[in-house]
């Protein structure tokens, strides 16, 4: 086809122009699925709502790790508040010192989440078969106590590590490595805050007498467990003598012990 000289020659077609600028091709909706009735809107599928703040779910924890002890002792200004500070605290003591009831009342009397770990509890989760030091210690008896020693430490460093203090109870002895020192700082850490409760024999023995079950002991027993405790006079461990205090009084004197403690953790 010719055109005269002079005339436009056809342009392409330019977005916008010719007879169908503006139109744009409908959105793409899709049909009905096969099988619906004749009509049938199909229904997009509801947005997604994020949950409301309070709905349960799961809660990461942060690992436990061993109780690590503080770089350097802070200034006496600057001691930390043993009532609101997050502590590791092992009772030590002989059976009827009163670990079990001041440990209690401590950690029931803090400002601050505390838990009570007792290794006499843990010890007797195992019901059948249970190995009782009393009937004779052995290889048995020797590895349940390992066993829940583990276990006070595993709950203690995860409770520590979410924030929560713990006071741990065990009679440990200071001339026994087997039930000594070394495994509560091998299981919780060096951060781990040792406090010996030692009243008097008398004050042993009339408790220990107001025991029941394998809890009680007898009087040449207890007479020579509180004679092996003594050795822990002389250790450098923070001693109580809570011979004339009630629970609340060597609840309130331990806190005093724990203050000193932080500003200069005991070596052991």
């Amino acid at each position: 086809m010719q055109h005269a000289v002079g005339s436009p020659l056809p342009q392409p077609h330019q977005p916008g122009q010719g007879p169908h600028a503006g139109w744009a091709p409908a959105a793409h909706h899709p049909g009905p699925p096969p099988g619906a009735p004749q009509g049938t809107v199909p229904v997009p599928p509801a947005p997604q709502v994020p949950p409301a703040p309070d709905t349960t779910g799961h809660v990461p924890l942060p690992p436990g790790g061993p109780v690590g002890v503080p770089a350097e002792s802070p200034a006496p200004a600057t001691v930390p508040d043993p009532t609101t500070t997050t502590l590791a605290v092992l009772l030590i003591g002989p059976a009827g010192a009163g670990k079990t009831s001041v440990a209690k009342y401590w950690a029931d009397h803090r400002r601050v989440p505390t838990a009570h770990i007792s290794l006499d509890d843990v010890r007797e989760w195992v019901r059948s078969g249970f190995a009782d030091p009393q009937s004779g210690w052995n290889d048995n008896s020797e590895a349940q106590y390992r066993l829940a020693r583990r276990t006070c430490g595993f709950a203690a460093r995860n409770f520590l590590a979410n924030g929560i203090s713990c006071i741990l109870d065990d009679a440990v002895f200071p001339d026994r490595p087997v039930v000594g020192l070394g495994g509560w700082k091998r299981h919780v850490g060096p951060g781990l805050l040792p406090v010996v409760l030692l009243p008097g024999l008398d004050i042993v023995l009339e408790r220990n007498a107001e025991r029941t079950g394998n809890r009680r002991l007898t009087d040449e027993e207890v007479a020579r467990i509180h004679g092996r405790m003594a050795g822990w006079y002389g250790s450098g461990l923070p001693i109580i003598d809570n011979s004339q205090l009630d629970v609340p009084g060597t609840a309130r004197v331990l806190d005093e012990v724990l203050a000193r403690a932080i500003a200069s953790p005991p070596s052991w």
